[in-house]
């Protein structure tokens, strides 16, 4: 920003000069607000929490930026369980406008306004969610990257999936997502929401496990859907820009032979896995209103901003002609596609999400 004259040298300095770093927790004693951002592991996490607490005082608050873990879970051993909050940044974070600010049953109201004050402080936009497994951005988008697997099953591409995600309106497409973020954390999550979709009849792919036991994390161990280089910053545009596809990663979709699926129904699958989540999100209160709900799509996942999100979709589409296309994918592919209760009562009413 100061090279592009941005930002002054001097304001550069005086951000700087609010940073510090420390080994322990000595300094920790007189902050208002703690935010964790270590490895999804829940036991990792409450030790840092009872750490924290033992080195702050009784009025600290603890956030976490947990991207899938239920903050309920997290603050069960905790002492002050009102103080514990989840605050849930988006890759990369200077460039992401979106906070999803999780709260539980117990979680005080003021510390619900101070999260929210913090992350307008910092320039995002924020929505307030109920705790869950996967709180609402990472529910939402699961079910679209298992979609995308199983259309792998089913012989599809890896760049003829993710450029037909791309033409429709999403930043990058779903195996380019998956690497970014890493299978690791990616088969982490889908543990972590099997139990919520099992109960609905939803089975998973498990290939994003067996990748992860296999040695694939994606763009950080340059070993996922696509090759990557250790020099990847000597490469020129075009190369950047040209990621080869690995070949060796089909072997856990039932080998090589690929053919190139109609770009429409992959389209129509992928969204509607995704409409209908946020859909069981707004019906179970894990948002509040369709506004949250489009906000932490298009804001925070890429939702084709064109569109709306998934509540404007629905009014743009009917919510009729979008539940008789679910119910006729479902009738093919499953429960999966089975819509949620919500989507059947608007469509019988003839209502908007909007007035």
């Amino acid at each position: 920003k100061v090279r592009k004259k941005a930002l002054s040298a001097f304001d550069r300095d005086q951000i700087f000069n609010r940073v510090g770093s420390v080994v322990d927790y000595s300094a920790f004693r007189k902050v208002d607000m703690v935010i964790e951002a270590v490895f999804e592991d829940l036991e990792l996490k409450r030790r840092v929490i009872a750490e924290t607490e033992a080195a702050t005082g009784e009025r600290c608050i603890f956030a976490s930026n947990t991207s899938s873990l239920p903050i309920s879970e997290m603050a069960a051993t905790a002492k002050r369980p009102e103080l514990i909050i989840g605050m849930h940044y988006f890759s990369p974070v200077p460039k992401m406008p979106l906070l999803e600010v999780i709260v539980t049953p117990k979680t005080a109201d003021w510390v619900t306004a101070s999260a929210v004050e913090v992350g307008i402080r910092q320039g995002k936009t924020v929505i307030v969610v109920k705790d869950g497994p996967g709180f609402y951005t990472t529910r939402i988008l699961a079910p679209m990257l298992n979609e995308a697997l199983l259309l792998l099953e089913e012989k599809g591409e890896i760049r003829h999936i993710d450029q037909v995600m791309r033409d429709f309106g999403f930043p990058v497409g779903p195996f380019t997502l998956i690497d970014e973020v890493g299978i690791d954390v990616g088969a982490h999550v889908s543990g972590i929401l099997a139990k919520l979709f099992a109960a609905r009849g939803v089975k998973p792919s498990d290939a994003m496990p067996r990748m992860f036991a296999d040695g694939y994390k994606g763009r950080k161990n340059q070993k996922g859907f696509y090759h990557y280089h250790a020099d990847a910053k000597s490469l020129t545009g075009i190369a950047k820009k040209k990621k080869e596809v690995n070949q060796n990663a089909y072997k856990f979709f039932g080998g090589p032979r690929r053919a190139k699926q109609d770009p429409e129904a992959i389209q129509q699958r992928l969204l509607l896995v995704m409409v209908n989540e946020a859909a069981h999100c707004l019906q179970e209160g894990i948002i509040s209103t369709p506004r949250d709900g489009d906000l932490g799509a298009v804001m925070g996942l890429g939702f084709p901003p064109f569109l709306g999100g998934p509540f404007r979709y629905l009014d743009r589409r009917g919510a009729q002609a979008v539940l008789d296309e679910m119910l006729a994918l479902e009738q093919v592919h499953g429960p999966r596609f089975t819509p949620a209760e919500v989507v059947r009562e608007y469509a019988r009413g003839g209502r908007r999400f909007y007035a």
